[in-house]
């Protein structure tokens, strides 16, 4: 609001002593104050109002009036309780400075400036915000993004003097706001997702309000344009990959008007993020048709031809073949209602973007399918130097976990896991089946340890298990159908549990004392059916040879 406008507001008791040339500032902000010196708690452009307790003989006001001035104050208003009338020496020290200089009646209550400056200045800045931000969704919705989320986030931060960011489900910003003082921690990005995840679960209304270390912020969760809060079948399916606004306030006691508007922010940024999904077609195929090329089979030269495609689609201007790692995702749910294979896609591709990528979009170099009931990315890596063997570069499942487990345990809210298989980098085609065969045994380790969100990688396995990913299935089922099968068929007619028995001996080290204790079985009884696992396999237990082979059949199958 301008300075004309408060002479114009007979109820203020305003008087205006010095200043007439400068009635067309603005006001952007009210502030009471006795300080001899308040500029720490000014940010510019403020009315500051004073009962003139700080001022102990003429000599006081010139310092005073230059702080303000210095901290781009607008105007000053005195009252004229204490003193009757505003000093001639500080009406002297405005002038000089060209500052505008009030006087409030001593009947105005400084409450009652304050509460119309507020609401005048609130009011005509939400205008001002709503008609820019229809604006730019208008943009945004016809033609290509007019600057992303940080536009946005910019108009805020100068319109309604909010600072707010856009995280990820996993706590990873998204976007924030320029040159308005330092980055939100990653700890902090951490705890905000994982309180919005456990609100969504748990079908609170929004705005979410959660303090962390003494800041309030206030949650919006970000929605696809192209459904309503309420289209989905089940928010589990959406609630792992939906952004949210994390806005620096309190909007406990917001007006509707100002809530309105910023829903109408969230509407905006999800015109972005629905941008951005849609981006990731041309990748997801593209992931499709490696992973349906490797799983049927094919040849390595077709592979190969097809990873040359994905190659400068995922690292634009790479000159050599990159290096290739797989990453396995699998959500469960309890009750198996939701489709586990989509909801582990999009969440994939939320947190496997490289927080020190560079670019406006990192997720670009992540090409990600499902099938059943996992996820499946492919994750291209730029070639490693000769001195190197690329064991060490890439996606690290311990790093991965580590930045997901607290946001993402939030949103499992006990009825759901999340578990992540990494394999090792490979440099060819021929290698592909391998990792991803790799990541997914590494996933079934993760899936056996406690937890809601479990990973693992390569370097967990141990040796022998490292090679079994890279048996060809039908060896595989070969091997095993000829040594286990007739145990299985056995226990079935009899109930005999000679494959746990052999599982148990074999794990025993083939100590007979500790097998039986354990099975709390007599030891003869032990001997008895070691001996019929022998007669029908044709094998010998007390060789290690064939103890190792019982024992690989067992990994195997």
């Amino acid at each position: 609001m301008r300075l004309r406008a408060l002479l114009d507001t007979d109820a203020l008791g305003l008087k205006l002593l010095g200043g007439e040339d400068e009635l067309d500032r603005s006001v952007r902000g009210v502030m009471t104050t006795d300080l001899r010196d308040p500029s720490r708690y000014l940010a510019g452009g403020e009315l500051v109002l004073t009962g003139l307790a700080w001022r102990r003989d003429t000599a006081d006001s010139e310092p005073f009036v230059r702080i303000l001035v210095q901290a781009g104050v607008t105007a000053l208003a005195a009252g004229e309780a204490e003193l009757g009338s505003v000093p001639e020496d500080l009406v002297v020290a405005c002038a000089r400075h060209r500052l505008p200089l009030f006087a409030v009646h001593e009947s105005v209550a400084f409450a009652t400036i304050t509460e119309h400056v507020v609401r005048q200045v609130s009011g005509e800045r939400a205008g001002d915000l709503a008609a820019v931000v229809d604006r730019h969704r208008r943009m945004m919705t016809s033609g290509p993004a007019g600057g992303g989320p940080d536009v946005v986030l910019d108009l805020l931060g100068s319109d309604l003097d909010l600072r707010a960011w856009v995280l990820s489900p996993a706590g990873r910003p998204v976007a924030g706001p320029k040159d308005s003082g330092p980055a939100l921690p990653a700890e902090v990005c951490a705890k905000l997702a994982a309180e919005h995840l456990a609100a969504a679960r748990a079908g609170r209304r929004a705005p979410h309000r959660v303090t962390v270390d003494g800041t309030t912020y206030s949650l919006f969760p970000v929605r696809s344009t192209g459904r309503a809060p309420q289209a989905a079948r089940d928010v589990r399916e959406s609630v792992l990959s939906d952004w949210l606004l994390a806005v620096e306030a309190d909007a406990g006691e917001w007006a509707e008007e100002r809530l309105d508007l910023l829903y109408g922010v969230t509407q905006l940024i999800a015109v972005e993020r629905d941008r951005r999904d849609a981006a990731r077609t041309v990748r997801r195929r593209l992931a499709q048709e490696v992973l349906e090329l490797v799983q049927t089979g094919a040849a390595p030269a077709e592979i190969a031809a097809r990873l040359r495609v994905a190659a400068p689609v995922l690292l634009p201007g790479l000159g050599a073949a990159p290096h290739w790692q797989v990453v396995v995702a699998r959500v469960e749910w309890e009750d198996g209602e939701v489709e586990d294979g989509p909801v582990a896609q999009r969440l994939l591709e939320e947190i496997l973007v490289d927080p020190q990528a560079a670019g406006p979009e990192p997720s670009d170099r992540i090409a990600v399918a499902h099938t059943g009931e996992e996820a499946i990315a492919l994750v291209p890596l730029p070639a490693v130097s000769s001195e190197h063997d690329g064991s060490e570069a890439g996606i690290l499942a311990d790093a991965l976990l580590a930045s997901v487990r607290d946001p993402l345990s939030a949103g499992l809210d006990g009825d759901g896991r999340l578990t992540l298989g990494v394999s090792a980098a490979v440099h060819s085609a021929e290698g592909l089946r391998g990792a991803l065969e790799e990541a997914r045994h590494a996933r079934r380790v993760a899936a056996a340890r406690p937890g809601r969100v479990c990973a693992a990688g390569h370097q967990e396995l141990a040796s022998h298990v490292l090679l079994l990913p890279f048996v060809p299935d039908d060896v595989r089922r070969a091997f095993t159908a000829r040594l286990l099968d007739p145990l299985r068929d056995y226990d079935r007619r009899h109930r005999a549990e000679l494959i746990p028995t052999l599982e148990a001996f074999l794990d025993c080290d083939g100590s007979w004392t500790r097998c039986a204790t354990r099975l709390h079985l007599h030891v003869n009884t032990l001997r008895y059916r070691v001996g019929r696992i022998e007669q029908l396999t044709g094998r010998d237990l007390s060789r290690l040879e064939d103890k190792l082979d019982f024992f690989l059949a067992l990994r195997m199958s």
